[in-house]
């Protein structure tokens, strides 16, 4: 390449960057100036977390169990007693994300205001004089930090996570800025790897507490800096209507995710992965223990070595998932992370050989960490396409069986250790002897592990076309409300009705031939000379944009079917049902004692599915069924008499306070879970006519339609005369 070539590219980056450091480019969500922004703020949060996240209660973490003295099967109790207890407490944040009343967003003010608690607890922890304890003292004064500890940790953490997930409602854009940001981020553990294994290789080690007193404050605080300056200059994006969402209460919201079988697809995966983690030790125990630990203090070097894999599967993730999708790429890195573990098995051994495998798991397994993140982002908008409710907090509840599960699973490596020979003295690892026996059941469990965490996914099918169909769904049901509101804006018409004519135009066709043929003529293609090469790059130009056209409108007519089917589902014969269902029981009033709804139910699923409207109205009208069931049910357990509209203004009063404090979030949320138990009450009761009357004001808003596509035409139109 030219040094003109070379100069010319720079300066084109150099201008893109400057375009669209503001705004974003044409069909996206985030400007440059944010990416960079989220980039330094996942750089902070790293080192903010660091010496926090070395806190942990198991045998493999060098700072309780190699340094503090504490035994495996102890640890793994404390660890038992503490998720125990941790259960109430996810359940409290995850209610508490989806129904706080803080200002700055939904996450943000969370990750804004828990980072500091997080650094000074830290360090006292490191700092208090374990040396002078009795064994059972270490043990409590460990557990009890580490609650205070997790109370601002698993907030903190937890938010980020989400917040990345709402950065952009496109799943490409998102899977992009997710990898640049990460390229960035990548750096803090490539630093630390580096610096602090070295550091404590010529000092203390890193089985001494004092490596944790005096090395690791340095980068956490610095951390704190970083992530504080950075995290006021991102912002969250949610397709929502303008309204002011309602407080969801646990339980209702719990209904509805259980029914999410991408949700379980995901959870079936986490519940296993504790068996494919045994392997994570072998790397630092075998610079620490092996050898004599000679090597000790190059593990800091081969951890940056091999931390550099991760910054090409980053790089390489954008194109990854647009090639493969997410579902093919986790199932391809978990299949290559078994033959890594196989092969290991028999080469543990040999450092170098380690090292070489180790780069080759960190490329693949950072593919991993980004589609997860991706893969969690598009079930929550799923859900909302499916059941018309944001959630996101509120998902986690039902992930405390992940948590339940653990208390057993928990135990299994622990009981390893100690059967291997590993118990309180972590010095046994020096001999060969031991060291080998234990790495080998790793590496075998681990291997069975990966194989079980690949399973589920092999049941998921939510790929990245039927989600941008149902993005697109979702930005035009916004649109509608947002009308019905007199609070739409142009900005919003004209992408929802880009979509829906889009979806117009091509819903119906035959999908296009995909035909390689002229791709293999061109690349046989004589290439002797400067111009046949010439002529030859531009004749494959040519053929691949003609089948990436042909592939994009493929995509297309499958999303046209989706948009058009949610646009026109009051117009079929089921959807016509549907209104009419819904026009008889509103006419009922809100509280109507359905005394037939059990045979109604029966009646129902005897009905005819032989066509699709036919399977379409069976289905609601089963579903229709047991809603008025259960309110019938309801009104007999307490009694029409005592059935009365809970008053709003309580609700009111409490949103409206000022949550100055923890403590008074605290009793914010006990008086207003109160009022929320008995509005679901009445809400359960009352539920098919307010769903009667949701729908009917829906098609109402889908009557529209005629007004706002006059209007987005209007719009186009002065938008055309003021640019001539």
């Amino acid at each position: 390449m030219s040094d003109k070539s070379v100069i010319s590219k720079a300066k084109n980056l150099y201008l893109t960057a400057k375009e669209y450091w503001t705004e974003p480019p044409k069909g996206n969500y985030i400007p440059y100036k944010e990416v960079a922004s989220l980039s330094g703020a996942g750089f902070g949060v790293y080192w903010t977390t660091l010496l926090a996240s070395t806190i942990g209660l198991n045998a493999s973490n060098f700072l309780v169990g190699a340094s503090i003295g504490l035994r495996p099967v102890d640890l793994q109790i404390m660890l038992n007693v503490a998720n125990l207890i941790g259960i109430p407490m996810g359940i409290f944040r995850s209610w508490y994300y989806d129904n706080h009343n803080i200002k700055g967003g939904k996450f943000l003010p969370f990750i804004q205001r828990t980072g500091l608690p997080i650094v000074l607890i830290s360090l006292i922890f490191v700092w208090l004089p374990y040396e002078n304890m009795e064994y059972i003292t270490k043990a409590v004064v460990v557990w009890f930090m580490y609650m205070l500890l997790n109370v601002f940790f698993c907030f903190y953490n937890e938010s980020y996570t989400y917040f990345q997930q709402i950065i952009s409602p496109d799943a490409q854009e998102r899977a992009t800025v997710m990898s640049i940001s990460q390229v960035i981020y990548s750096l803090a553990p490539t630093i630390t790897n580096l610096i602090i294994p070295l550091i404590a290789g010529l000092t203390w080690g890193l089985n001494n507490i004092w490596t944790y007193r005096i090395i690791y404050p340095v980068f956490t605080i610095v951390g704190l800096i970083i992530a504080t300056f950075f995290f006021r200059r991102v912002k969250e994006r949610l397709i929502l209507p303008k309204k002011k969402p309602e407080p969801v209460r646990m339980l209702d919201a719990i209904r509805e995710v259980a029914k999410n079988k991408y949700y379980w697809i995901i959870q079936a995966a986490g519940w296993v992965v504790f068996l494919e983690s045994g392997y994570g030790v072998i790397l630092g125990w075998s610079f620490v223990y092996a050898h004599g630990g000679a090597y000790e203090a190059s593990l800091g070097l081969a951890n940056t070595i091999i931390g550099n894999a991760a910054l090409w599967s980053m790089l390489l993730a954008p194109l990854a998932i647009k090639k493969m999708g997410k579902r093919n790429l986790l199932i391809t890195a978990n299949s290559i992370n078994i033959l890594i573990l196989l092969i290991l098995y028999f080469v543990y051994k040999n450092l170098i050989l380690i090292c070489v495998l180790w780069y080759v798991n960190t490329f693949i397994n950072t593919f991993w960490n980004i589609v997860q993140h991706n893969i969690s982002a598009d079930m929550r908008d799923y859900h909302q396409w499916k059941t018309g409710v944001r959630v996101d907090g509120l998902f986690g509840p039902l992930g405390m069986i992940g948590t339940a599960i653990g208390f057993f699973t928990g135990m299994f490596y622990p009981a390893v250790y100690e059967k291997m020979g590993l118990i309180e003295d972590y010095n046994v690892l020096y001999d060969d002897t031991v060291r080998n026996g234990l790495f080998e059941v790793l590496i075998l469990c681990s291997a069975v592990g990966a194989l079980l965490n690949l399973i589920p996914f092999c049941f998921y099918d939510l790929t990245e076309n039927k989600h941008k169909a149902y993005v697109g769904v979702l930005k035009i049901r916004a649109m509608f409300e947002n009308y019905s509101m007199g609070v739409l804006e142009d900005g919003e018409l004209s992408e929802a009705m880009e979509i829906i004519h889009q979806a117009k135009e091509l819903f119906g066709k035959t999908k296009l031939p995909v035909d390689k043929a002229k791709l293999r003529e061109a690349k046989r293609l004589p290439r002797k000379t400067a111009e046949e090469k010439e002529l030859r790059a531009q004749a494959i130009r040519q053929a691949k944009a003609e089948i990436n056209n042909a592939k994009e409108t493929n995509l297309a007519i499958e999303r046209a079917a989706i948009i058009l089917e949610d646009l026109n589902k009051f117009s079929g014969e089921a959807g016509a049902a549907r209104v009419e269902t819904a026009r008889a029981d509103y006419a009922k009033g809100e509280v109507y004692f359905y005394e037939d709804a059990a045979e109604e139910l029966k009646a129902a699923k005897r009905m005819s599915a032989k066509t699709k409207s036919e399977k379409e109205i069976r289905s609601d009208a089963i579903k229709n069924a047991k809603i008025k069931k259960e309110s019938a049910s309801l009104i007999r357990r307490y009694g029409a008499e005592n059935i009365s509209a809970p008053d709003e203004s309580i609700k009111e009063e409490i949103l409206s306070r000022d949550s100055g404090s923890f403590f008074e979030s605290l009793k914010n949320k006990r008086e207003l879970n109160a009022y929320l138990k008995s509005v679901s009450v009445y809400t359960r009761i009352i539920k098919p006519y307010t769903d009667a009357k949701n729908l009917i004001s829906q098609a109402e808003n889908y009557t529209h339609y005629d007004e706002l596509e006059e209007k987005y035409f209007s719009l186009n139109c002065a938008e055309a005369a003021d640019e001539s």
